[in-house]
């Protein structure tokens, strides 16, 4: 089964409002083996929006419309639904009791525009709203069928579970889809491709593989069609383990989880602390590390000593250490670890100096440099990095892949 979902709304395409109803829709549908074949953004202008659905009745099965079903004069889905599929509105009494009741409980006044979403195409099937005053519509023609949802999002995701999907779901063969993500940092996009040529050339018909980039991650998503869910979670789960033999360092999680929540598991069920000074970063590792419920069992805190001074005076750095190697060097962070750790008195620090950019590299040490020194029970590890030249992607990578080596450090214990 083919699907296209069309959002409607001056608000999205001028970039006032995120289409996150198109995300949600998509991911419910794809999830019992619905494809999505597009998605479309419209104005609230009756010429585009029937173009829209022509577009899409020529190319799907199922056509998923939001936005446009409000009471004031800009909302003008339904009378356009109305002239498309040649049915005229008429008052639907259930739907008039229903928005009456669902005013009077919220204390307003009902009024002729809240009384306008009684108006129902003829021969539309009702989907009621139980938590709005916006029902949802199905159209069917030929084997098409339309649904016209809210586009106030809580609705919307409320009529898709009770409405949309059971029907949907009547319609549906024996096809299952399976999805996995793989959680992968530290290697390009085009690298990573090329190391995984020979995997992914021998993956099996049904399984597909995608990459989906991200400044703090790379993930791969595995996305199996089949008969049997059993069967496909178990031959998903082979070329996993396969990949894991590939890019063992490099994959952090088997589900969609970001690295500081993997890390803060590993702290928490092995009574680990942490602590952290950082530089270049400006506190964005802190930031992230307590972003996680439940960090303060293992978070101790942290220093922000961007000057040299402040690396001295707060965390013992020797200030003959960074006039004889520069504050960008491998021993100086070394330092700062350690520093960091003794005062913290935890278990491990990260530590992190660098040049975010755009200026102030060097023909030695290049915009982009970063060091990263994690500071432990067995000692300092220091590992010296080159990202690039955008100040806000250096800081999230440099953080991301700090959070990445104390992760390997930590499973070194295991």
């Amino acid at each position: 089964m083919v699907a296209e979902i069309i959002t409607i709304g001056d608000e999205i395409l001028i970039g006032q409002t995120v289409d996150t109803n198109s995300n949600y829709i998509a991911s419910q549908l794809s999830s019992v083996g619905i494809i999505v074949r597009q998605i479309t953004a419209v104005s609230d202008d009756p010429y585009h929006i029937k173009a829209a659905l022509v577009n899409a009745e020529q190319a799907a099965d199922v056509i998923i419309m939001t936005g446009g079903l409000g009471p004031t004069k800009d909302d003008l889905t339904i009378k356009t639904l109305s002239d498309f599929f040649g049915m005229p509105l008429e008052l639907n009494n259930e739907v008039l009791n229903h928005v009456e009741s669902l005013l009077s409980a919220r204390g307003v006044v009902m009024n002729d525009l809240n009384r306008n979403q009684a108006l129902v195409p003829t021969g539309a099937i009702v989907l009621p709203n139980k938590i709005g005053t916006a029902s949802g519509l199905l159209f069917e023609r030929g084997a098409r069928r339309f649904f016209s949802l809210p586009g106030v999002p809580f609705e919307m995701k409320h009529l898709m579970k009770e409405q949309v999907m059971p029907l949907l779901m009547l319609q549906l063969n024996d096809v299952v889809v399976v999805h996995r993500t793989v959680m992968t940092i530290g290697l390009p996009e085009s690298t990573l491709a090329e190391m995984l040529t020979e995997w992914e050339d021998n993956l099996p018909v049904h399984i597909k593989l995608a990459y989906l980039p991200s400044p703090t991650s790379l993930k791969l998503r595995l996305s199996a069609r089949g008969n049997s869910s059993e069967l496909l979670e178990s031959e998903i789960q082979h070329q996993i383990t396969k990949l894991q033999q590939i890019i063992p360092d490099n994959i952090f999680s088997l589900v969609d989880e970001p690295i500081e929540v993997v890390v803060g598991n590993i702290l928490s069920n092995n009574k680990l602390t942490l602590s952290v000074a950082e530089s270049c970063t400006g506190g964005n590792i802190a930031h992230m590390v307590t972003s996680v419920e439940g960090s303060s069992r293992y978070f101790m805190g942290g220093v922000i000593a961007y000057s040299n001074t402040a690396k001295v005076k707060l965390i013992g750095v020797d200030s003959g250490t960074i006039e004889t190697y520069g504050a960008v060097s491998g021993e100086v962070v070394s330092e700062m670890a350690k520093g960091c750790r003794l005062l913290f008195n935890t278990d491990y620090a990260i530590a992190i100096s660098g040049i975010a950019g755009p200026g102030g590299g060097t023909d030695e040490k290049p915009v982009g440099t970063i060091w990263i020194a994690i500071a432990g029970p067995e000692g300092v590890v220091a590992e010296r990095h080159r990202f690039g030249d955008n100040r806000e992607r250096n800081i999230i990578r440099a953080s991301s892949r700090a959070l990445n080596i104390l992760r390997l450090e930590l499973l070194k214990k295991k």
